[in-house]
């Protein structure tokens, strides 16, 4: 073997190690930030191979799987940026569903037959609101659920999902324009 092969061996040894000791710690850290089991196997994946093709770089100031959830963290953080990015296109769409030219609804909400106190109580409606969140995608639910029925402060919920009160406001606005439609559909006609 020539003295150009060892790094590799030496990165493919470690990087069999790396996987049998912290792919369980890496999905589990995936998963609780990008909520989909076939989107975080992805995620855990990529920072692998990154891990793999940076060997030489890991200087040992911190654990293998510090440095391991650190290449991770990026990697979740491009997906969160590539989606976000669909998301504003899909902005377009929903304003041009709901708003007129003038910026005003196009279409007055349907009149609701119980005071929200009353619904709010109703095992039905819970279930169908439980429904019309899942559909929302993960960051958008995340910031409604903190917000409006944990009554988080904006600040807490900023500082929790570490974003800006801009990001914050128009992950809720977009949040309420998607249950609005969903429980019209499915409650209110």
């Amino acid at each position: 073997m020539s003295g150009k092969d060892k790094p590799i061996d030496d990165a493919r040894r470690n990087i069999d190690r790396l996987v049998n000791q912290h792919t369980e710690a890496l999905y589990s850290y995936a998963l609780m930030r990008v909520g989909k089991p076939d989107v975080a196997e992805d995620m855990v994946q990529d920072a692998l191979l990154a891990a793999l093709q940076s060997w030489q770089s890991f200087a040992g100031d911190s654990s293998e799987r510090t440095w391991l959830i650190g290449i991770l963290s990026h990697k979740i953080l491009d997906f969160f940026r590539r989606n976000s990015r669909r998301e504003d296109v899909d902005d377009e769409t929903w304003r041009t569903e709901y708003f007129n030219k003038s910026r005003h609804w196009k279409d007055r909400m349907l009149s609701w037959k119980a005071d929200p106190e009353t619904l709010a109580e109703d095992v039905d409606f819970r279930r169908v609101l439980q429904d019309c969140l899942r559909e929302l995608s993960r960051v958008m639910a995340q910031a409604f659920v903190m917000r409006e029925i944990e009554g988080c402060s904006s600040e807490e919920v900023c500082k929790h999902l570490e974003i800006s009160q801009t990001n914050l406001w128009v992950r809720l606005h977009r949040a309420r324009l998607q249950l609005r439609r969903c429980l019209e559909l499915n409650w209110f006609s």
